[in-house]
């Protein structure tokens, strides 16, 4: 039985601890929180008995196994570091971070305790994800020509400022998906041979950026563009186009759901084609028992699609090369 640690008290923790306590192969034994009134109320309602008012005082509990990190995106690398000197297992929401100095100080830090790390992208370990992958390698798409990834969801108001806008709070899904898909397709460097342009918008409230959109051309040709929004919409789209067809999520890439998803194929001049994914889970659940599964395996790293460090690196690099795009003054 694998002990989880929860540090956070936010609506994404609430979600993580459901997906915990659904599983038979793990259970939380406590929860740390700097609210008391927001930790009371989180630990009663997920029958946790331990209480704490810090990170410190959370990670020195010998008795938990795993720790998972849901505060805020600009303190990930700090909790991670914490965590990963007293020799934690860590699954660490998305972001990575917000900058890369932290991310090299978070992974610096992993590396050297040689603890079992994972970011927090959870949809990556669904099985439509894998499905996905398998379409690419199998050649039906052809030669992968260009691929474009949208999300737009309105949660500027609900979100931490401190988080750093859409780039870092959904931007970072699909940019995550991309990097998985140009891996596959072309092998593991082609994702760092690239050209960006990029262009946004920054919010009046918080200085954040709150529209961006992305246009990327690889070292082989492929051209990507990426968009991403807090400020309006609920709404997703990614779509790979090859020399010989097309795959397009017709159900969300990045929260599927236990039950059926569905990805749509296109032989072009044909009639397209709806392929369904059934799972037992949605991604929460999977995540929670591909970590279970990577411990008990005694494993560093999860395996693809999962994001290992270094591909949660190369994200968070195309995150920043997004941000300055944004904020470089017109020319």
């Amino acid at each position: 039985m694998l002990r989880w640690g929860i540090l956070g008290t936010s609506f994404i923790s609430h979600t993580v601890a459901d997906a915990i306590s659904a599983s038979d192969g793990s259970q939380i034994v406590a929860v740390a929180g700097r609210d008391p009134g927001r930790l009371a109320e989180f630990a009663d309602q997920h029958a946790i008995a331990r209480r704490y008012s810090t990170v410190d005082a959370m990670v020195d509990d010998p008795d938990i196994d795993v720790v998972y990190v849901g505060l805020p995106n600009n303190v990930h690398h700090e909790a991670v570091i914490k965590a990963a000197a007293k020799g934690k297992a860590v699954l660490s929401e998305k972001s990575l971070t917000t900058t890369m100095a932290e991310a090299q100080a978070l992974a610096a830090a992993v590396r050297q305790s040689r603890i079992f790390f994972l970011e927090g992208l959870m949809y990556l370990s669904h099985p439509i994800i894998a499905e996905l992958g398998g379409i690419i390698r199998s050649g039906r798409l052809g030669t992968v020509r260009s691929i474009a990834g949208l999300y737009a969801a309105d949660i500027w108001k609900l979100v931490n400022p401190l988080g750093k806008g859409t780039l870092y709070n959904l931007g970072c899904y699909p940019a995550s998906l991309l990097q998985y898909v140009v891996q596959t397709a072309f092998g593991p460097q082609a994702f760092a041979d690239r050209s960006i342009s990029g262009h946004g918008n920054i919010s009046s409230h918080d200085g954040n950026i709150c529209d961006a959109s992305l246009s990327i051309r690889f070292g082989n040709g492929t051209l990507a563009t990426l968009q991403s929004t807090d400020s309006y919409g609920m709404s997703f789209d990614f779509v790979v186009r090859g020399d010989l067809g097309s795959v397009r999520f017709r159900t969300n890439p990045w929260l599927p759901t236990a039950g059926d998803n569905i990805l749509e194929i296109e032989d072009y001049g044909r009639p397209s084609e709806q392929i369904r994914v059934p799972s037992d889970f949605d991604a929460f659940g999977q995540q929670v028992r591909l970590v279970e599964r990577c411990i008990a395996e005694e494993l560093k790293e999860a395996p693809r699609p999962s994001p290992r460090l270094t591909d949660s690196i190369e994200i968070m690099e195309l995150l920043t090369e997004w941000e300055n795009a944004v904020r470089a003054p017109a020319t």
